[in-house]
């Protein structure tokens, strides 16, 4: 029990110190900052989501203690709770049942809703952030448009038309953004956890065939309904589209494990696949074509047909 404290407390310490060196203004801080959750999703993974909780309500209470309130909070919504819940259903599984004289089988909780979560969360964080600035889209438009003038150091006064058009772009722009982006990072966060624990040999479960990671039915209604709200206007069409942009990022991560479902049977398939990383890494607009893979695979079952057209050799006896 004492060791598991002293973890939770380590890798508390290290989230909170990751989180709050954004406040030297650095570029690397920003990288810090999107890692800040890696610590406590090893313990969550590697010594249970108990020991990740513990170092994230320490972690949480020393920020509040030295910058305030708001940096509690923050810390709590984007960092300890997604940590936590998220290492959480990574250990989650049932005993499924066996015919007579079989063994067990123990069914672990599916990659594709864990990424469900990851959107969900990515979503409540943003989400939240916007809340913070203000209570109404207008207000925090022009929360968000004020800051923008001040980091290109344009004069409100003196602003041409070019750049107020820009700065309405980038106002507009940002929120969807940002939830693309703390999806991703929340799932980069997670598999490089995942790596780690397993590298280690902590993680209890065995490591899921990830290029057949698919989003629960369920997630298509959920971005139809969000698309609907997106035409209300006001502060509810604002965080609709936050929800789009965090799903819409969830299907082009399961394109890419459809990408990689696709291309078993190509002799140059490293070389595809490490280009197709490389232009999205590079030009970033590829991940729309692979969310439209991801979407094409929920409607009309890509792999499932591949599978079935190219079944896998059998074993060797």
């Amino acid at each position: 029990m004492i060791g598991q404290i002293l973890i939770a407390a380590a890798a508390g310490c290290a989230s909170a110190a990751m989180f709050a060196s954004i406040v030297s203004g650095e570029l690397i801080s920003l990288v810090l900052l999107y890692l800040s959750p890696l610590p406590l999703m090893v313990a969550a993974i590697g010594w249970g989501p108990f020991s990740a909780a513990i170092g994230g309500a320490l972690a949480a209470i020393g920020l509040g203690a030295i910058f305030g309130i708001g940096d509690l909070i923050g810390f709590a919504i984007a960092v300890a709770l997604p940590a936590c819940w998220l290492g959480h259903l990574c250990l989650l599984g049932r005993l499924l049942a066996a015919g007579e004289g079989a063994p067990p089988a123990l069914e672990w909780y599916p990659v594709g809703r864990i990424l469900l979560w990851i959107a969900g969360f990515a979503a409540l964080a943003i989400g939240a952030a916007l809340l913070a600035l203000g209570s109404s889209a207008a207000e925090i438009t022009a929360t968000l448009r004020s800051f923008m003038q001040r980091v290109f150091s344009i004069d409100e006064t003196a602003a041409g038309g070019d750049a107020e058009r820009w700065i309405d772009a980038i106002v507009s722009f940002a929120p969807s953004v940002a939830a693309i982006a703390a999806t991703l990072t929340l799932t980069l966060n997670l598999w490089l956890a995942a790596k780690v624990t397993a590298t280690s040999g902590r993680l209890s479960r065995p490591w899921p065939d990830l290029k057949m990671a698919a989003l629960p039915p369920m997630t298509l209604v959920a971005l139809c309904v969000a698309a609907a709200f997106c035409f209300s206007g006001g502060l509810l069409a604002m965080l609709a589209k936050i929800a789009i942009a965090a799903l819409v990022m969830a299907y082009a991560l399961t394109g890419f494990a459809v990408l990689h479902t696709l291309t078993l049977a190509l002799k140059s398939r490293a070389f595809w696949l490490g280009s197709t990383y490389a232009f999205v890494v590079v030009f970033q607009w590829p991940m729309l074509a692979l969310a439209a893979l991801g979407l094409a695979d929920a409607v009309f079952g890509l792999r499932r047909r591949y599978l079935r057209s190219h079944p896998p050799p059998l074993p060797v006896a």
